[in-house]
């Protein structure tokens, strides 16, 4: 089955137009403002994006012709003619996938990144068969959707691959191959795969669905299994080379600290990451830690003593690394993505606390992502409307 190009859209929603790229800006604006501001009308459109309304009128007709956004209700008008009003086609869908070293969430979403269905697969032990049950549970999903269009599958990977993706460079946390992939998976649906590190993928999620307007520079840090970094700098993500920009979560903390899974010791992923918060409830409690992090905040959300020191503990060290990175990038904002997320009314103080504390210059905004630990499928949409990884 032949893969369809599918038309690019950029992230920067307040980018000047130069004279090479005005058409693509509009047309970037429009489509964004009526994927967050739906059901609009050509003269909301117009009013709302300070583009001329013949302007609007001509991109509104070629996404339209292109199937992206689909006209709906009409309004009312005190006289004249009842506006038209535009809303996304909700028929065009992305297959996400998130991979974590023992499962993988696949995931359907809608442009909007709204999540339609989802279903968590458990890998096996044997590293070579990793991939397959992931292709199975994929078809199963598309199947259940055929109603849907796909534009393509977006893949949250946690490691650094090239910008090709012919090899991995760096991922200390996955111990199965990742290379065969984006092509096996390829050739087994038909549709276009975009595969990027997860914290990249995030960052770009977050420009696109979330409250940064895309000029402003930002990092976006995600804490899992273990902890890696998105920067978007300049109107665009910051790769570096071979691909390795971001890699803060190796950046050393404690000489004397844990084993990581780079070969050194104390880095600051085993003392922020969940993995970190699970040790530190067993070291603190002297209990077994819970079967995952998710369970462990939990806990700490119906005040288990054990739990909530633990967490204070991972949110003091995370906070200490992000001072880190503000004071290596000075960012205009720092974003979390994660299950620490869900608990940031308990701990968010602490982590910017932290991240304050002698700090060189003013603290960047902090927050967690908006969508919080979903942010990881939503960037999967990021991926496919940015096209290929450059």
């Amino acid at each position: 089955m032949p893969i369809a190009p599918t038309p690019r859209f950029t992230f920067t929603r307040k980018e000047s137009a130069s004279n090479k790229t005005p058409r693509q800006i509009n047309r970037n604006l429009v489509f964004n403002l009526i994927r967050t501001r739906q059901p609009l009308s050509r003269a909301d459109l117009a009013r709302v994006s300070g583009l001329q309304r013949s302007t609007v009128s001509l991109i509104v007709e070629d996404l339209i012709a292109e199937k992206w956004i689909l006209e709906g209700s009409m309004g009312r008008a005190p006289r004249g003619r009842r506006p038209t009003f535009l809303e996304l086609n909700r028929q065009r869908a992305v297959i996400a996938l998130d991979i974590h070293p023992a499962q993988t969430t696949i995931a359907v979403t809608d442009l909007g990144g709204k999540i339609v269905a989802q279903n968590v697969v458990d890998l096996p032990d044997d590293p070579t068969r990793a991939i397959q049950p992931m292709v199975a549970a994929i078809r199963k999903l598309m199947d259940a959707h055929r109603d849907k269009s796909f534009d393509g599958i977006g893949v949250s990977l946690p490691g650094r691959a090239d910008p090709q993706l012919e090899k991995l460079i760096f991922a200390p946390n996955l111990n199965w191959p990742v290379l065969s992939i984006k092509s096996r998976i390829q050739r087994a649906t038909g549709l276009r795969v975009e595969m990027d590190n997860v914290a990249n993928a995030c960052a770009l999620s977050e420009v696109w669905f979330g409250d940064s307007d895309g000029v402003r520079d930002l990092v976006v840090v995600n804490v899992s299994e273990g902890i890696g970094t998105g920067i978007f700098a300049n109107g665009r993500l910051l790769r570096g080379a071979n691909g390795m920009a971001g890699e803060f979560g190796h950046v050393q903390m404690a000489t004397d600290g844990p084993q990581c899974g780079c070969g050194s010791r104390g880095c600051w992923e085993t003392v922020a990451s969940n993995r970190a918060g699970l040790r530190y409830f067993q070291e603190i409690s002297g209990r077994k830690a819970p079967a995952n992090f998710a369970a462990l905040v939990k806990m700490a959300q119906a005040d288990d003593a054990d739990a909530v020191l633990a967490l204070e503990k991972m949110a003091s060290f995370l906070g200490r690394g992000l001072r880190m990175i503000a004071s290596a990038l000075a960012p205009n904002e720092m974003i979390i993505v994660g299950d620490i997320t869900a608990a940031w009314y308990l701990f968010g103080r602490v982590v910017e606390a932290e991240l304050k504390q002698n700090a060189l210059a003013k603290a960047p905004k902090l927050r967690p992502a908006f969508d919080g630990s979903t942010a990881r499928l939503r960037s999967a949409v990021a991926l496919v409307m940015n096209g290929s990884v450059v």
